[in-house]
């Protein structure tokens, strides 16, 4: 009797912890994420996202199975991380950048999918409209006024009537882009002076082709074109032509100016909706959003490199001046 009034409660715990385990493991949550190239925009969007899954007591290596893989700018490699992503079965896939969620998007109907980075995901096909999908995609939105970026262009170069921009034909948000241009720079009394770069090895030459062509050249957060930065800057630098961004990240690397939104900012947004996925929602049940929260960069030092000083009402309204 002894030996069983002994043992009898520790049997009762040990079935008590063997039912228990089970359940702390279905807590642990899984989130793989692709970029389709690493750069400090991108990369901020995806360290946006951990710290907002951290916030909410997700945290890696914990109660968190936490995957990234970067596709090295190609669109073959991305898809090959979508179908191995897919394979792995998470709660939710982040695809940062059109090029990755449109591989994801296309490889699965049934892995949530959250987009990031995303200037118009309805051209890229990943949603039918801004409202909420009904399937098993949603995510946020990089878009920017590009109004507001053409007046921030003629405070930089108030007399400019040519406007280059280098971009990659085959990324569809920078496509979306240009033909916003073309329909909006003529209202302004502006042109729009296009180079293609369908590598990052173009970015070069066809920043060079532009040189006496364009008054300032514009770019917009196009992957290939922020991932090769300095060879632009080069070309700005050697032939002085102002270059205005709309990614902020790039004034750091030599552009004069930027409008552009907190990619950090983004990413924490961005890890706030995995976060309502994760605690039971559906992700076609959430309407994709916009970050609307825009800063100004300056580079003084950048702009006298490039023919151009910046007036003081522009440098004073900055949120950060790079030195």
């Amino acid at each position: 009797m002894r030996f069983t009034s002994l043992w009898a409660p520790m049997g009762a715990v040990a079935l008590a912890v063997a039912a228990l385990a089970p359940a702390q493991a279905a807590e642990t949550k899984s989130v793989a994420v692709t970029a389709i190239v690493e750069h400090p925009a991108l990369d901020s969007v995806r360290d946006g996202v951990q710290a907002a899954l951290k916030a909410a007591g997700f945290e890696a290596g914990k109660n968190l199975k936490w995957q990234y893989q970067s596709a090295q700018g190609n669109t073959g490699t991305a898809a090959q991380i979508a179908r191995k992503f897919i394979g792995d079965k998470p709660d939710a896939i982040v695809a940062i950048a059109t090029p990755s969620a449109q591989a994801v998007v296309a490889a699965t109907k049934s892995v949530p999918v959250v987009f990031s980075a995303v200037t118009d995901p309805v051209a890229a096909k990943l949603v039918a409209s801004w409202e909420a999908s009904g399937t098993n995609v949603t995510g946020v939105s990089d878009v920017l006024a590009l109004d507001k970026q053409m007046e921030l262009v003629r405070q930089v170069v108030p007399q400019a009537k040519r406007v280059g921009m280098v971009y990659n034909p085959g990324e569809a948000n920078s496509v979306v882009v240009v033909k916003e241009l073309q329909k909006l720079l003529p209202t302004l009394g502006m042109t729009l002076v296009e180079a293609a770069a369908p590598r990052t090895v173009d970015v070069s030459s066809a920043a060079r082709s532009l040189v006496g062509k364009v008054d300032v050249i514009y770019t917009n957060t196009d992957n290939n074109v922020v991932s090769a930065y300095e060879a632009l800057v080069k070309v700005g630098q050697d032939a002085k032509v102002p270059l205005v961004a709309s990614d902020t990240d790039s004034v750091k690397r030599g552009a004069i100016a930027a409008l552009g939104i907190n990619y950090r900012d983004l990413g924490e947004q961005t890890g706030r909706m995995v976060v309502r996925i994760l605690k039971g929602e559906q992700p076609g049940a959430i309407k994709p959003e916009v970050s609307t929260k825009v800063e100004l960069f300056v580079n003084p030092g950048a702009a006298e490199k490039q023919g151009v000083q910046l007036s003081d009402a522009l440098v004073k309204s900055a949120a950060q001046v790079i030195q």
